[in-house]
Parts: C-alpha cells; structure tokens; sequence
C-alpha cells in the first residue's frame, strides 16, 4: 500500500491559501486513482512545531540509551513527525515562498526531522562528507505559490529564490533524491490579473496530471 505524507505549511486558511488548493487538487487526482493508499496529514500552517533550542539539541545528540526522561519527553514531537516520514512513499508538499524562502514552521518541520540516527548518520571517517542520508526511495511534490514571477532556473528573479534551493538540500533527510523531486508553482498573485489567472489554472492542471501519473505508476509497480 502506498503512503502519502500531506503536509501543508501555509499561515492561510484554504479558502484563501493557493497552495493548499493546490495540494488538494494533488491529493483528489492521486485517491481518484488509488483510493487505497494510506495517507498522513500534517498541517504545521497551523500547528508549528516550535522551534528548535539548546535543549532539543542536547537531546537529539545524546545515544538514545542515554537519554533521560526530559530528553524522551522534548524529542517526542520529533520523532512522531520522522516516523510520518519514515513511514511514506510519497510526501506531498504545500510550500508557500515567503519573503523568498520557506515559512517558518516549515523551516521547524525541517530541523524537528533532520535527525541524527534517525535521518542521517555522521561519522568523520567519510572526511569532508561526513552526513549520509539513512532514508531512500521516496518521491517529494512540492506545490507552491510565488507572489511575484520568474524564479525558475534561468527566470528574471531565479537568483532571489532561496525555497527551491533549500528544499532540495534538505530533501535527502527525507529520503528524496535531486531526480525525485517535482515542483509545481503559481506565479504572478500580488498582480492578480490574466497572467496570474493563467499561472493558477496551469498549476492545478499540473497537479493533477502528475498524481494520475504517479498514482498510475504505484499501479504498474505492483501489477
């Protein structure tokens, strides 16, 4: 059975957050398709996890046979939202840019499941490559909302992009490969005119063609 991670990052409600119109118009297509899978909902645009401290670090740093209760207690939410990861195939996005990076509680969603022993493993005998990812094979959709235009690779505002590049950097923490990462974005929404109208319905037409064709693959996998 497959498992689909939902998790939507946007401080919007729906009737007014793109990206979560977006991920629902994913997540419609792909159950129309496979209404087996198994799917896990998170919604860190309204319950953030809260942010990291010393004490989470301490805690995440000390052998988990050596860890006191406080430790247990402060790595709880941790370990919950990285066994939702552990345990998807697919992890489907909703990634609002904010102010040209990624909201905050996504941000603490990120550093709550990049976890040492968990995640990755370090040893500094691999010398100046020291992290290895311990999770693989998974697929990421990033669905997303830009209020200006052009930050595509080689786009006119590509070099103010800073959420592309760091979901991808951190996307080996939740077992994603470069290859296995698909981004879908809506531009244009502080202009709202013909463009933006455009960029909203190409958008959703995207979405839903790539979860017909990922549900269609998990199909073909177990055929």
């Amino acid at each position: 059975m497959t498992t689909l991670l939902h998790i939507d990052s946007s401080a919007q409600l729906e009737d007014r957050s793109l990206t979560r119109q977006l991920t629902k118009t994913f997540m419609d297509a792909y159950l129309g398709t496979h209404a087996s899978a198994r799917v896990i909902r998170r919604d860190v645009g309204q319950t953030p996890p809260p942010a990291i401290t010393s004490d989470f670090i301490h805690a995440a740093f000390t052998p988990a046979d050596q860890r006191e209760n406080w430790m247990r207690e402060r790595l709880a939410l941790s370990d919950e939202l990285v066994d939702e990861v552990v345990a998807s195939d697919i992890i489907v996005l909703g990634a609002p840019m904010y102010n040209y990076g990624m909201p905050a509680a996504l941000k603490a969603w990120v550093d709550h499941v990049a976890r040492i022993g968990r995640t990755f493993s370090f040893d500094l005998a691999r010398g100046d490559f020291p992290i290895e990812p311990i999770l693989s094979g998974k697929t990421l959709v990033v669905l997303s909302a830009r209020g200006e235009f052009g930050f595509a690779p080689g786009g006119i505002r590509a070099h103010l992009n800073a959420l592309d590049p760091a979901i991808a950097a951190c996307a080996h923490y939740w077992g994603v490969a470069a290859k296995d990462i698909h981004t879908i974005a809506i531009e244009y929404q502080e202009f709202k005119d013909d463009r933006h109208r455009r960029s909203v319905e190409d958008s959703h037409q995207k979405a839903h063609a790539l979860a017909i064709k990922l549900a269609a693959s998990v199909a073909a996998d177990a055929a």
